[in-house]
């Protein structure tokens, strides 16, 4: 059973029927070639049976629309090539194959017109036949048999972008969701208050029809110290420095522990409240396991979701809810069956600005660097002036820029069809003043984002776009139609997230390039010509690697004259940066307990209700990445098709296109165009792997400090009795004066080292890869390997269907 049949199924919602079709090894082909006998065979029940039969009676139907040019279904990718001289008896034995190394008809594979069929289908097409491929390799061991092997494992690939939605209790994240994906009660929304520290992920279930939610918990040793921390922070008034009145975080705590203890909590110890009897619905959480809920419906799912992700009295049903468990869980991950907007797209529920706990703060941090894009939620009433979004947008926009790899930053204006009343209370009259509104409301929002300069140390304004959305009236379409709710076009946004032609088309050039390789060196001799070219693409690497190699030289000393600069300043400002977090306008019974809290959390600490996280390490390393900050972003854009390192390593070229087009070099041309594709797909493997690795570049400046620092952390923890606070801060005080001349700088060559380290393996990368394919190239011979000349030739014609437009190279 391939991909393309297990899709299918799935869209068909009939996905129970999956183990049968595994079971009885119906792939694509044998999909198309199913008789009524067979197909009673395989569903007994008639109801599953009816509606298969209706799907794949439509499924051949747009097959014979698309391509009317069809022939019968009898051609197989993955022919006989023991014999490559008798392709007359090639062709008579294809029928002959093996069940498994079957394709799509003749009607599917031959391209006639540019988009006559799906990407879904040419993938998996190709698939099966590099599947097929790859089986015939005779397991030799020698260099290109391997080489081989190695490659075609190489060409999968799988895209998923990931979209964060940030915005607080209230201004309709959970409409939002559920409006644009199409799925109604998916996430509550209304009067139910959703817990603000739990991440909940949406995305496509690809394996079945089910509604599915998989509940990741925190670990029992991180549960116990956060009892301790609790107790004692609810329980210390040493020095009488503690301010009852200021119970923001009071209050946030025995609301934690209330929700999922009642009132036990007040009388009993940490170690007490850690007895498995608390914990018996969730067995998994003492087992460090993750909890899976599978059911048919939305609504289900939803009402059994609701004690791990919410904080309200009653459940979804109107019963009272005895314990909740939303303050164990981490993340939740929601599964959406039959849904193609979440198919490469996970939708990410984030809290404002990570968290208390270690854990799901290094989550946070970890899902908001991977966003791609970011939606900003609040309500339109306050869209300029509420605060919360705002400080949202400032806090994480490092993390998203320079420490990510955000590209776009949506402001959602949400309930955009809440107005006063109007003069005018006809339909046209009420549509005209919300439209007039939402572009009033748009203008004021763009001149607020004008005025950040911190997150316009990341972003552009031609990544931030604002929409203005009314759920409500998208799906009830009242006053409104629904391209003026802007829901439409968060869903194209999502569509073309979802598009998969690069990777597809990433794909196919790949295998392209592989079988080019192969017969081009089943083919044997042109010695002469083969060396005359091997020594002309040595000089061309040399020369390429050194166009490469010179700017990021030069990367590399802008960025040790930024560090030397944010060094000094480090040094002489840094008792100012730190009493700023320290010390405080409030009395020393006010700030008692928010330093210890920092002190506890190791320089961290998130207040409850006033929402900014105070991150001394950030603090301290504050003037460092300022230094930085305009080099990182030219060095590494998220933005634009430029590249890192100002696009050098894009512009990397062999030239083999070119070189292909010349006469004399007529008997390679199979080998250039495997080599052509094997530059492509190295530095596209290599943007990669940039992008990953300067997200830890770009932190490890507040990385270093915050190591630095945790032995003064550890020491303040334990001081205790009279005079507490202010021996915590002269404790790191001290710390911080007198390892300063060594901490700024460490954090400076730990930088430079990840750079340097970097740009190494991204030239060492690109040179061993490129100069092993051309070795095993255009120095070795395939005469131990099958002829695959009509496999080269169907997957020639599914690049040309990718690419729009034919293509006039010879197809072998």
């Amino acid at each position: 059973m391939d991909d393309f049949v297990r899709n299918k199924l799935t869209e068909w919602d009939l996905s129970q029927l999956i183990p049968r079709f595994e079971e009885h090894e119906i792939d694509t082909k044998s999909l198309y070639l199913l008789n009524d006998g067979d197909i009673s065979d395989l569903i007994p029940k008639v109801g599953p049976r009816s509606k298969f039969k209706m799907s794949l009676k439509l499924l051949k139907d747009e097959q014979n629309t698309a391509n009317p040019e069809t022939v019968e279904s009898s051609a197989e990718v993955c022919p006989s090539t023991s014999d490559t001289s008798d392709k007359v008896k090639r062709k008579s034995d294809l029928q002959d194959e093996s069940r498994q190394c079957q394709s799509p008809t003749k009607k599917q594979r031959l391209v006639n017109k540019p988009g006559s069929y799906s990407e879904e289908i040419i993938l998996s097409d190709v698939k099966n036949i590099m599947r097929c491929v790859h089986q015939k390799i005779p397991p030799r061991d020698n260099k290109l048999n391997n080489f081989l092997t190695k490659k075609i494992k190489d060409l999968e690939t799988d895209k998923r972008e990931v979209v964060g939605v940030f915005g607080k209790t209230g201004a309709g994240k959970s409409s939002l969701i559920n409006a644009v994906i199409g799925v109604k009660n998916l996430l509550p929304s209304g009067n139910v208050r959703a817990c603000t520290s739990v991440m909940i992920k949406v995305e496509a279930n690809m394996q079945n029809s089910k509604y599915e939610a998989n509940i990741e918990f925190i670990t029992k040793e991180e549960w116990k110290d956060e009892l301790w921390f609790s107790k004692n922070f609810l329980g210390d008034n040493t020095d009488q420095e503690s301010d009852q009145k200021d119970d923001d975080d009071r209050w946030d705590i025995v609301e934690k522990l209330s929700a999922l203890y009642g009132e036990d909590w007040e009388i009993k110890s940490p170690d007490d409240l850690m007895n498995d009897k608390y914990f018996k619905e969730i067995p998994e959480f003492l087992l460090s396991k993750g909890k899976i809920l599978t059911v048919e419906t939305a609504k289900e799912l939803s009402a059994k979701l609701v004690k791990y992700t919410r904080s309200d009295p009653k459940d979804g049903d109107g019963k009272a809810v005895k314990r909740w468990y939303w303050p164990l869980v981490k993340c939740v991950t929601i599964k959406v069956p039959n849904n193609d907007l979440l198919k490469h797209v996970t939708l990410v529920d984030l809290p404002g600005n990570g968290d208390r706990n270690k854990s799901r703060d290094k989550m946070w941090k970890t899902l908001v660097g991977s966003c791609s894009t970011v939606w900003i939620v609040t309500d339109m009433n306050r869209a300029a002036s509420e605060p919360e979004p705002w400080e949202i947008l400032e806090s994480a926009s490092s993390f998203m820029g320079n420490g990510g790899q955000c590209q776009h930053i949506y402001f959602i204006c949400t309930k955009s069809d809440h107005i006063e009343d109007s003069e005018d209370h006809s339909a046209a009259g009420v549509r005209a003043l919300i439209l007039k509104t939402n572009d009033q409301v748009k203008k004021a929002v763009r001149g607020e984002f004008s005025k950040l300069k911190e997150v316009k140390k990341h972003f552009s304004d031609e990544s931030f776009k604002v929409f203005t959305v009314s759920s409500k009236e998208f799906l009830k379409k009242k006053r409104l139609e629904p391209d003026d709710t802007e829901i439409p076009k968060l869903q194209e946004f999502l569509q073309d997230l979802n598009d998969c032609h690069s990777e597809t088309l990433n794909y196919v050039s790949g295998a392209r390039g592989i079988l080019s390789l192969i017969q081009g060196a089943s083919r044997g001799g042109g010695d002469d010509i083969k060396t005359a070219v091997y020594t002309v693409l040595q000089q061309k690497m040399r020369d390429e690697l050194d166009k490469v190699r010179k700017p990021m030289r030069e990367t590399y000393q802008a960025f040790e004259k930024c560090l030397s600069e944010g060094v000094e300043k480090s040094k002489s400002s840094c008792e100012k940066a730190l009493k700023s977090v320290i010390h405080s306008n409030k009395s020393g019974a006010a700030f008692h307990k928010t330093l210890k809290c920092i002190v506890e959390h190791d320089g961290t600490y998130k207040k409850k209700k006033k929402g900014k996280q105070i991150n001394l390490n950030r603090k301290l390393s504050s003037c460092l990445t300022e230094s930085i900050d305009e080099e990182f972003k030219k060095t590494f854009p998220n933005e634009g098709k430029c590249g890192p390192f100002n696009g050098v390593l894009n512009s990397f070229s062999l030239d083999t296109k070119m070189m292909k087009e010349k006469t004399e070099y007529k008997d390679v041309e199979l080998q250039l165009r495997f080599l052509s594709t094997e530059e492509e797909k190295i530095k596209t493997k290599l943007n990669k792997i940039i992008r990953e690795r300067k997200k830890t570049i770009y932190s490890s400046l507040t990385t270093t400090i915050e190591t630095n620092m945790q032995k003064c952390y550890d020491d303040a923890k334990k001081i205790k009795g009279l005079g507490t606070l202010s021996k915590m801060r002269e404790t790191i005080v001290n710390h911080v004066l007198g390892s300063k001349n060594v901490m700024f700088q460490k954090a400076k060559d730990v930088m430079l080292k990840q750079l340097d380290d970097l740009m190494r393996d991204i030239l060492d990368d690109l040179e061993k890869t490129m100069q092993e394919s051309i070795e095993l190239s255009l120095k070795t011979d395939g005469v131990s390997i099958p002829d695959f000349t009509l496999e080269l030739v169907m997957v020639k014609n599914h690049y040309q269907e990718l690419q729009g437009s034919p293509d006039q190279e010879p197809l072998i």
